[in-house]
């Protein structure tokens, strides 16, 4: 049961995939942080506030020691708190279905909507397994997002990047053209309230 005592549909899903300090910090996170923050945040309070409410899943990454978001660092914390009945599954892979009980929470007739970080590793691959599983998935634009992408290397570092905002237009069309339907944020209210 959801905190407002309404009963969770259990076709649809809200999937919060590494929605973590480390990810979206204002200078050190995703370039876009700051905006894919606002509307991971109005995805959630959409979802909670659904007539019927969809079950919503947060995952976390675990890092390796030393990285960003290593277990138990500040940068590895949940940016949005869990209420009661929205389970919290860590993972080690970049697909979310990977080493955790994510494909015995979410039914295989079940809706996904996914939000988070990072769009070119947990996100395509989640989104790809979640399709390979007969699920279908929303992809919220603006609400997902990268870090810039180095192509060539000199001595000193990159010398040839694609900018994160490019990248993570790359991975929609991919994911879109693989049957991953990509939404606004505005779209969420019909999406999670429609029947199935």
């Amino acid at each position: 049961m959801a905190d407002n005592h309404r009963p969770v549909h259990p076709r649809k899903v809200l999937l919060l995939v590494d929605v973590q300090v480390a990810m979206l910090a204002p200078n050190t996170g995703v370039p876009n942080a700051r905006i894919v923050a606002a509307n991971i945040e109005r995805a959630l309070h959409i979802a909670r506030n659904a007539r019927s409410p969809p079950l919503i899943v947060h995952v976390r990454n675990t890092g390796e020691p030393g990285d960003p978001d290593a277990q138990n660092t500040p940068g590895w914390q949940l940016v949005h708190a869990p209420r009661t009945g929205e389970p919290v599954l860590d993972k080690t892979k970049n697909n979310a279905f990977a080493g955790t009980r994510l494909g015995e929470l979410v039914d295989r007739k079940a809706a996904l909507v996914v939000v988070g970080t990072q769009s070119d590793f947990c996100i395509r691959a989640t989104c790809s397994a979640a399709l390979g599983r007969g699920n279908t998935v929303f992809l919220v634009e603006d609400a997902h997002a990268t870090y810039d992408r180095p192509e060539a290397y000199s001595v000193g570092g990159p010398v040839l990047v694609t900018p994160a905002a490019k990248v993570e237009k790359e991975i929609e069309s991919e994911l879109e053209e693989a049957g991953v339907f990509v939404v606004k944020v505005d779209d969420l209210p019909h999406v999670f309230d429609e029947d199935s």
